[in-house]
């Protein structure tokens, strides 16, 4: 994205900028390379990515200009220009590996499901990561290493060449003022020499990460985790499986209070399960989560330990005449995102997307078509489990502009008030035609989707 920072009358030009970590046109595309989520930290200065093979890359931002001069001219100027966010390569861990679970005789991927920046403070940062069982929080520390190109031995003392004596045969002393040095350097051998400039001694500076995981978070889920979020009191968070939403303090890793659970006496009567949870970004107490039934539930942690009863439901009743078991599939909600002003919730489903206004339940106040098109194919993406595809969505950092991903490598972009019902379509031009060898396992969500249609004509 293209923007200028004291024009904001002037539209924004949208363009394809950046390839992270592209691919060889002859490299054949790894399963465990196949990213799996990302998350860019609160002001924009990091990105996390997670992968199938469990590990986490950062790259920084690295977009500013340490060769500007001081004119102002050039200073007004650089103001008016359009600036193109860059981002490098900064480190990598593995933040998970494949484990077993002997009591269930079940494999645990190292897949990471979802990554959350906790903070960041200078050359800190910490960050939240999780599979599909365990949730882990690693901290990322920048350290200055100093490398030593050459070491010579100091040789301006008397003491210390007197101590040296021992160890080199055949060195004698002399009566010169310098000539200790002087009978050094004639006796020792030219490898041993010090250098000409002190400041040659030392080869380079470089700035590598350490990461270090501080805790763990696991034995609590019966099912895979699909979200983790973090609260704004920055104590605590919550973490969300298909049936179950568990808040968790950042300190304590061995214990964690379940405050919604869906999971009924009889399984045969289970109708909806979690899909995404997110915490509000001002108030603490509020948590809105959504279901595989299209409905977006806010929760207030104040009104009971368990918020089986939500205190607003948000959901889009469409007509009758437009209903069918294809649509009730489709309707679930894949994500959810409060944007940072506390008063509006942005949702996606297979569909479209929605933006919602807090006080406002019956109706999504802006509705963003991405696949309207594919609705008259829902039969064969049905047949062919794509339908079950789940997609994210985000927006800009003032609310203005969402976005969302699509098929044929196509993120759409929307901008209420532009005059663009459509959007903005965008092609990710990267080397995406390889296919991984193995697909990974279709979701929980499908199995449960078609029990259900025994249900439907």
């Amino acid at each position: 994205m293209a923007y200028s920072d004291s024009a904001p009358s002037v539209p924004l030009r949208w363009n394809f900028s950046q390839v992270l970590g592209q691919q060889l046109p002859s490299e054949p595309l790894q399963n465990d390379d196949i990213i799996t989520t990302v998350a860019f930290e609160k002001r924009g200065d990091y990105l996390a990515v997670g992968d199938r093979g469990g590990r986490i890359v950062i790259f920084e931002r690295d977009d500013r200009n340490t060769n500007v001069s001081s004119n102002r001219r050039d200073l007004e100027q650089r103001d008016f220009a359009l600036r193109h966010p860059k981002f490098r390569y900064k480190t990598e861990f593995q933040s998970h590996e494949p484990e077993f679970d002997c009591l269930k005789s079940v494999e645990i991927e190292e897949k990471i499901n979802k990554v959350r920046w906790w903070m960041t403070h200078d050359n800190l940062q910490f960050i939240l990561s999780t599979n599909d069982k365990t949730i882990k929080l690693w901290k990322v520390k920048e350290y200055k290493v100093k490398h030593v190109k050459e070491m010579a031995p100091p040789l301006c003392s008397e003491n210390m060449l007197l101590a040296e004596r021992s160890f080199v045969p055949g060195l004698e002393t002399t009566s010169a003022a310098n000539g200790y040095r002087l009978e050094w350097i004639e006796k020792t051998p030219q490898n041993h020499l010090p250098p000409q400039d002190v400041d040659s001694e030392i080869g380079g500076i470089e700035n590598p990460f350490r990461s270090k995981c501080q805790k763990v978070y696991a034995s609590a889920h019966s099912f895979n985790i699909n979200s983790i979020s973090n609260n704004s009191d920055y104590e605590t968070f919550v973490s969300a499986d298909d049936l179950r939403i568990n808040l968790w303090n950042l300190e304590v890793s061995d214990q964690c209070f379940n405050i919604i659970d869906m999971k009924p006496s009889n399984m045969e009567d289970l109708t909806e399960v979690i899909t995404s949870a997110e915490f509000h970004p001002l108030h603490c107490n509020l948590l809105a989560y959504s279901s595989s039934q299209g409905l977006i539930r806010l929760s207030d942690l104040r009104h009971a330990a368990i918020c089986d009863h939500a205190s607003r439901i948000f959901q889009h009743r469409e007509s009758n005449g437009s209903k069918s078991f294809f649509t009730e599939i489709t309707s679930s909600i894949s994500d959810i995102k409060f944007l940072n002003d506390g008063q509006h919730l942005l949702s996606r489903n297979y569909m479209n997307m929605k933006l919602w206004d807090m006080r406002r339940e019956s109706s999504p106040v802006a509705i963003f078509k991405i696949h309207e098109h594919l609705r008259p194919k829902l039969r064969e993406l049905y047949n062919n489990d794509c339908i079950f595809d789940k997609f994210g969505c985000c927006f800009s950092g003032d609310g203005l502009h969402f976005a969302s991903g699509s098929y044929s490598n196509l993120l759409r972009i929307f901008s209420p008030g532009s005059g663009r019902e459509e959007g903005i379509k965008l092609e990710i031009r990267g080397n995406s035609d390889s296919v991984p060898t193995d697909s990974p396992p279709p979701p929980p969500l499908q199995v449960y989707s078609r029990r259900q249609s025994s249900h439907h004509p």
